[in-house]
């Protein structure tokens, strides 16, 4: 909805620090609310001359540390701009707290492309001989993404280059363990596979840019069926791209899964190639020996069944509103995730992967 009032933002404030900070663009804007980005506060602007941009800045209130943080997306979006990984074009960054009580940035607004949360997004965004563009558009651009140099980029300390999955096994075993009262939920496959995926570490390679949230819901995708623009950065660290990758392809179907995607799900509504295709064009691509990929595909499920039991444990406690929430299906998402992470570990070891605990 197009206003001139927008939730977080000082909007005369931010509009004479525009008007002093970046050319092309004339205050006042029409301000345009745009869904997605993980709670952040991002708003379409047009000026007066029919000009658009975006702005974006963290959610009001008391926030964890290095959560939403708009200095790393715009460290990223600003080194990868040259590159052949399709970004916004950054445009400025205000660090001030005093203009709207948040640091914010703005980026161009990428026409004729938008994000598929859905499969009636892909149908209706995506025509059915275009998805197998899409699609190799998606791995591709991932690939030339990891095979990036983050020290040649001025990216060198985003975060640690080694023990990517260890420290993500910990954080997420540490939540899962402080969630499991609050919840009332338990289930024994969370601490055996915790501990084999710790103890079955594929050995990491050179650390490269990992997204963290690669999917087509954070992907601008053209009209034409490609990949536009990469979008929600605010993850994004140095790390294991394998485990990227993983986290990448898990939505897209395949023959021989034991279980369909879903089939509301952006990949659900068909056209696509398998899955073991897209793998297969990305390691060619990188160079990349996908031979223990089944790891990072189980690790994946597992920590997503980490991150939903804390979502579950914040509602049971009232933490977060359960009005519209449905905690059975939920709860559901949980053992799938666990299913999902279990097939994945018998996988690589040919039998239970309760055994390996």
């Amino acid at each position: 909805m197009t206003t001139r009032q927008a939730e977080g933002y000082d909007i005369p404030a931010v509009e004479a620090w525009i008007a002093a900070n970046v050319k092309g663009l004339e205050p006042p804007f029409q301000w345009t609310r745009l869904q997605g980005g993980h709670s952040n506060l991002t708003y379409a602007l047009e000026d007066v001359g029919g000009r658009r941009a975006v702005i974006r800045r963290p959610p009001q209130g008391e926030l964890l540390p290095r959560a939403h943080d708009m200095s790393r997306e715009w460290a990223l979006i600003s080194a990868l701009g040259p590159t052949a990984v399709p970004v916004p074009e950054a445009l400025a960054f205000c660090e001030s707290p005093e203009v709207t009580g948040a640091w914010f940035y703005l980026m161009s607004l990428v026409e004729d492309a938008r994000p598929l949360y859905s499969a009636a997004d892909t149908r209706a965004w995506v025509a059915a001989d275009a998805r197998t563009r899409l699609a190799h558009s998606f791995i591709d651009v991932l690939a030339e993404l990891h095979c990036l140099e983050p020290d040649e980029l001025g990216l060198g300390e985003l975060g640690r280059k080694e023990g990517y999955v260890a420290r993500q096994l910990q954080t997420w075993y540490r939540s899962w363990t402080a969630s499991q009262e609050a919840a009332g939920f338990d289930d024994p496959r969370a601490h055996q596979m915790q501990r084999f995926f710790l103890d079955n570490q594929p050995q990491q390679g050179p650390a490269r840019i990992v997204h963290g949230d690669y999917g087509l819901h954070n992907c601008l995708v053209g009209a034409d069926g490609a990949v536009a623009a990469v979008v929600d950065w605010e993850i994004s660290t140095l790390g294991d791209p394998l485990a990227d990758l993983a986290y990448a392809l898990n939505p897209w179907p395949d023959p021989a899964d034991a279980v369909a995607v879903d089939p509301e799900a952006a990949t659900g509504g068909g056209g696509f190639p398998p899955r073991s295709e897209l793998a297969q064009r990305y390691a060619r691509r990188t160079g990349a020996d996908l031979a223990q990929l089944d790891y990072y595909v189980g690790f994946n499920g597992w920590k997503t069944a980490a991150i939903l039991q804390g979502v579950y444990a914040r509602y049971r406690q009232g933490k977060k509103s359960a009005q519209d929430a449905d905690l059975d299906l939920l709860r559901r998402r949980i053992v799938e995730a666990l299913d999902f992470a279990e097939r994945a570990v018998n996988r690589l070891t040919g039998g239970d992967a309760g055994k390996h605990g």
